[in-house]
């Protein structure tokens, strides 16, 4: 059965406006969502202890969002039926160890792709200080099964993420994923059922509950900062993704990097599954203090 989106209803939600006040507590376990720790090849204490600590610059997509908003009736989407096609982040100003966030989140875009096909929804949250400095801005498309047959465009506007170059990768980093990583990210704000209910996991197609698409990004964030960024996480200004399957909290995760001075691109698999998980990854980085 389809379930047209409901355009109109869509629009005219008020996404809410999200307040996070963090400390170094907060930091340190989204890294510990993200599966910081894990490895025994890479010391990460920095990303794990107060003393000198490292925020990773993907916690931005955590401050400041309301939670998984369209499990609300009133946003007229079907939850159920929605994955995570891409995202994107840009930093204009690295996190501190603690503050306080303001983020404001609101649908740009929509697409369908026909008739019992999908639509597809572009949400962007700016993320802010208390005294309105722009920190962060998120830009998140979600593929939403079954929806589609609305009228209207039938690609989102913008540039496509590029493919990764056609060469042997100048780097590979092997992270692993824990059993409870999926549990321990929910903490961080993102309370979606499809990520803990094995029923809710089975009944969307799933063997078990899978892990969330952002918990990878930040997992391969992780990679493309030991690689490229000498460990030294603010050296991360911008990151892209595209996600084509799911990861499984206890799958370990390759991502293959290209670097070109200070633009990155890189791709993901699963080990276990030699599975792509994330296509045409996009980064660029400052080697700039700041």
């Amino acid at each position: 059965m389809t379930n047209i989106l409901n355009v109109d209803k869509l629009l005219a939600y008020d996404i809410p406006q999200a307040r996070d006040d963090y400390d170094p507590r907060d930091a340190i376990l989204y890294a510990l969502g993200v599966g910081t720790g894990l490895s025994d090849q890479i010391d990460e204490t920095s990303l794990l202890f107060e003393r000198d600590l490292q925020v990773l610059p993907t916690m931005a997509l955590v401050l400041g969002t309301p939670g998984f908003w369209p499990m609300d009736p009133g946003s007229g989407l079907d939850w159920r039926n929605i994955l995570h096609g891409e995202q994107r982040l840009k930093i204009f100003d690295p996190l501190d160890p603690f503050g306080t966030m303001i983020g404001e989140t609101r649908v740009t875009d929509i697409a369908d792709k026909g008739q019992g096909n999908a639509a597809l929804v572009r949400a962007v949250k700016e993320l802010r200080t208390q005294s309105g400095l722009l920190v962060a801005q998120a830009s998140e498309t979600w593929l939403v099964r079954g929806a589609g047959g609305f009228g209207g465009e039938r690609n989102l506007p913008g540039d496509p993420l590029p493919p990764v170059p056609d060469r042997a990768p100048d780097f590979e980093v092997v992270l692993p994923t824990s059993l409870s990583q999926a549990a321990t990210y929910r903490l961080s704000g993102d309370r979606n059922p499809l990520h803990i209910d094995p029923d809710i996991a089975k009944n969307a197609g799933f063997d078990r509950p899978i892990l969330h698409g952002l918990s990878t990004m930040g997992l391969v964030a992780r990679a493309v900062v030991h690689a490229c960024c000498g460990g030294t996480a603010k050296n991360l200004r911008e990151i892209g993704v595209r996600f084509t399957s799911p990861v499984y909290p206890g799958d370990t995760i390759r991502t293959h990097i290209w670097q070109d001075n200070d633009i990155i691109q890189f791709r993901a698999e699963v080990i276990e599954r030699k599975q792509p998980l994330i296509e045409n990854g996009l980064a660029k980085i400052s080697r700039m203090a700041v």
